[in-house]
């Protein structure tokens, strides 16, 4: 089966601080990666490699079938790739719950009332129906973390980066959304250092140590709809 994404002997970093060294990766279609490793070992590097907001110093990043070398290159990647911040602030920048949610369908070219019917749509399924006008700076750590990702989803990517999609969330709420992450049919790749997370979602596991990317057994408790 052929990759969605993927990375050949990606090296990143500084010359006296190497952050990943010769890693290769690849996540296909279906699988969910749960990507492991101590802080700083480089697992957020990794995913803003894979859309282009981070530049190999050597190595390549394949999207789609393609080398992608350029911003232009990565444009094309980040209309299929969502990406999740650790920091759900770095995502959020409009005035209301609701423009933030709809400006990344706006900027795929969907009209602005079907930008706001997909917004509508996944605040509804993320249990977040009364939040479109909400202003975003006042909403709380977790209810910030659940808009963070409609903005990604509201886009409807075919694959998903999330980078510790739990953080700030109570027990009830992580709940309700790895049920719903679990839903669904697009790829992930999920950092998280909370095991529950990852045994309930991922499909199989990697771990980042030292700049080197190893490959774990497969995970087998992970639920599939």
């Amino acid at each position: 089966m052929p990759s969605l994404l993927e990375l050949r002997e990606v090296h990143s970093g500084y010359p006296t601080h190497p952050v990943l060294r010769g890693v290769n990766f690849a996540l296909a279609a279906g699988e969910r990666v749960a990507l492991i490793g101590a802080n700083g070992a480089g697992k957020t590097t990794l995913l803003h490699l894979l859309v282009g907001l981070v530049r190999p110093t050597a190595g390549e990043v394949i999207a789609f079938g393609q080398v992608r070398r350029s911003e232009t290159d990565f444009h094309a990647v980040r209309a299929q790739v969502g990406l999740v911040f650790q920091d759900a602030d770095d995502q959020l920048f409009c005035p209301t719950v609701l423009e933030d949610v709809a400006f990344g369908p706006r900027n795929l070219g969907r009209t602005s009332a079907q930008a706001k019917a997909d917004a509508l749509d996944t605040l509804a399924a993320l249990g977040l129906a009364g939040f479109a006008e909400r202003v975003t700076y006042r909403l709380s750590a977790g209810e910030k973390r659940l808009v963070a990702l409609a903005t990604v989803l509201a886009m409807k990517p075919t694959v998903l980066l999330l980078d510790e999609p739990t953080n700030g969330l109570d027990a009830a709420t992580e709940a309700r959304l790895i049920q719903y992450l679990a839903a669904l049919k697009q790829a992930m790749v999920i950092v998280s250092h909370d095991q529950q997370v990852l045994a309930q979602l991922a499909t199989r596991s990697v771990r980042l140590d030292s700049g080197v990317l190893h490959h774990e057994p497969r995970m087998n408790s992970a639920k599939h709809p």
